[in-house]
């Protein structure tokens, strides 16, 4: 059964968000505290025995060490829940298929493709890229859209080498390009892991794919 997945993909990421805007109304108000409390305390000082500037600069100084700590803490605790809240929804996926526009593994046997042309195409065409983004080949599909086999052949009938590949849609109208997609393949996650705080999808062969590169799921 395929599912769509936008909904556990922003669960994954809000907690990340609401931690973040916590942590700046914290810090905000902190400061503003700590700034009326040392105004207060030069209006009321001593006219005969001021304080010393130097004073001033230790307690600027040891407030913003502890302000850092604090920031840092939070991070940790953002961190903490990001992978709690995060990563413990995703692994749920690990073993089950998802359709990504990243880049997939081919190991020669045919991976499944979800392809959409527009309706007013006369024909579609299924580009092929390496990793990196080069041709390797084009083939025309028949107009229309859904699931397709690609059995990664070149335009000889060659059984492409093994390795990461992708795809785009090219729907054509009289002999003119009309509009381009991105060709959709169904790959298994073997691993979800956090990366700069963001999570992201081992896949098969090595492969990677963020959440928002992710548009369904499926056993």
């Amino acid at each position: 059964m395929v599912s769509n997945i936008s909904s556990v993909a922003a669960a994954a990421t809000a907690p990340r968000q609401a931690n973040n805007a916590q942590a700046s109304a914290f810090s905000s108000s902190d400061f503003e505290t700590f700034l009326k409390m040392l105004t207060t305390q030069i209006k009321n000082q001593d006219p005969l025995n001021p304080m010393e500037g130097t004073e001033f600069a230790v307690q600027l100084a040891t407030f913003s060490g502890v302000e850092q700590q604090v920031l840092t803490n939070q991070l940790l605790a953002q961190m903490a829940q990001g992978s709690a809240g995060g990563l413990d929804q995703l692994s749920g996926w690990i073993g089950r298929e998802v359709r990504t526009t990243a880049p997939v593994w081919f190991d020669q046997t045919p991976l499944t493709l979800n392809v959409a042309g527009r309706p007013d195409a006369d024909e579609v065409r299924l580009v092929t890229l390496d990793a990196r983004g080069n041709e390797i080949s084009r083939e025309e599909i028949g107009a229309g859209d859904g699931e397709i086999d690609w059995l990664g052949r070149d335009a000889q009938g060659n059984l492409l080498p093994a390795g990461k590949y992708m795809f785009r849609v090219e729907s054509i109208k009289d002999g003119e390009v009309i509009g381009t997609s991105y060709g959709e393949a169904f790959t298994r996650v073997t691993g979800v892991e956090l990366v700069n705080g963001t999570p992201r999808l081992t896949l098969t062969g090595g492969a990677t794919a963020e959440l928002d590169e992710i548009s369904a799921l499926r056993e």
